[in-house]
C-alpha cells in the first residue's frame, strides 16, 4: 500500500507540474460557470433555486477533458520508454494502475470541489434563501465523482493502449461517449425495441440521472463501481501482456 501511495504522490505532482492539468480544470470550471451564469438566468430572473444545468453540462464537459488528463498516464511512459524502469521496480501492475488511477481520480475531485461556489451562490440568491432541494444536490455531485470516476478508469485503459497520447484521447472519448450515451442510441434502433430497456440499463446516463435525482441506490453505485473495475483489470491485462 504504501508503494501504491507513493506512486499516487509522484502522479499528482507530475500532473500538477504540468500545464494540461491545469487547463484541463480551468477550462471545467469556466465551462460550467459559462452555462450557469450565461445560460442559467432562472436564480437571478426569477429566484428559482437550481443546480441543474451544472449537471446537465457537467458529464459533457469531462467526456473530453477527463481522457485529456489520462491520456499521458502511460501512452507518455511507452514514448519516453520509461515503461521498463516502471516494471523494474517491486510494483505489481495493479499497483502501477492504483497509484496512476487515485491520482486521477484526485484531479476530477480538484476540478470538482471549486463548483460548490455555485452550490453557495444558488443558496443564498434562492427566494427564499436557503430554498434548494439540498438532497437532490448532494446526489448529482455523488453521481458526477463517480461518473468521473469511470471515465478515469476508461481513460487509463486506452492509455494503456498506445504510446501515442492523441490516439488514447480519442479512443477514451469514444468509449466514454458509447459508454454514457451511446446505448440510448442502440435501444431507439429498429429491431431491438424488445431489449429496450435493458440495453439502456447498460449505459452510464440512465444510471447517473437516477443518483442525480437524490436517490442514492446502491445498484447504481456498483454499476460505476463494477465499470471502473472492469477497465482497471483490462489494463492491467494490457499491462501484462506488455511486460512478457
Amino acid at each position: 500500500m504504501r508503494a501504491v501511495i507513493t506512486l499516487f504522490r509522484k502522479e499528482t505532482a507530475s500532473f500538477l507540474n504540468s500545464l494540461i492539468a491545469y487547463i484541463v480544470m480551468t477550462v471545467f470550471l469556466i465551462g460550467t460557470g459559462i452555462f450557469f451564469w450565461v445560460f442559467n438566468d432562472n436564480v437571478l430572473d426569477t429566484g428559482a433555486a437550481e443546480l441543474t444545468i451544472l449537471f446537465m453540462m457537467g458529464p459533457w464537459l469531462f467526456l473530453f477533458l477527463i481522457p485529456a488528463i489520462t491520456m499521458r498516464s502511460f501512452a507518455e511512459e511507452m514514448r519516453n520508454g520509461t515503461l521498463d524502469l516502471l516494471f523494474s521496480r517491486p510494483l505489481s501492475g495493479k499497483q502501477i494502475i492504483a497509484g496512476k488511477y487515485m491520482a486521477a481520480c484526485g484531479l476530477v475531485l480538484f476540478s470538482i470541489l471549486p463548483t460548490l461556489v455555485y452550490f453557495a451562490s444558488i443558496w443564498y440568491l434562492g427566494n427564499p434563501p436557503g430554498n434548494l432541494d439540498t438532497g437532490a444536490a448532494i446526489g448529482a455531485y455523488i453521481g458526477l465523482c463517480f461518473l468521473g470516476f469511470t471515465f478515469a478508469a476508461i481513460g487509463i485503459f486506452t492509455s494503456t493502449l498506445t504510446g501515442n497520447q492523441i490516439v488514447a484521447f480519442i479512443l477514451a472519448v469514444f468509449f466514454c461517449f458509447t459508454f454514457y450515451t451511446g446505448f440510448d442510441f442502440i435501444a431507439d434502433l429498429p429491431g431491438v425495441s424488445a431489449f429496450n430497456e435493458q440495453i439502456i440499463q447498460i449505459g452510464m446516463i440512465e444510471h447517473y440521472r437516477s443518483i442525480s435525482r437524490g436517490v442514492i441506490d446502491s445498484r447504481d453505485l456498483l454499476y460505476f463501481v463494477s465499470i471502473s473495475f472492469i477497465f482497471l483489470m483490462l489494463s492491467d491485462l494490457n499491462l501484462s501482456l506488455r511486460r512478457k
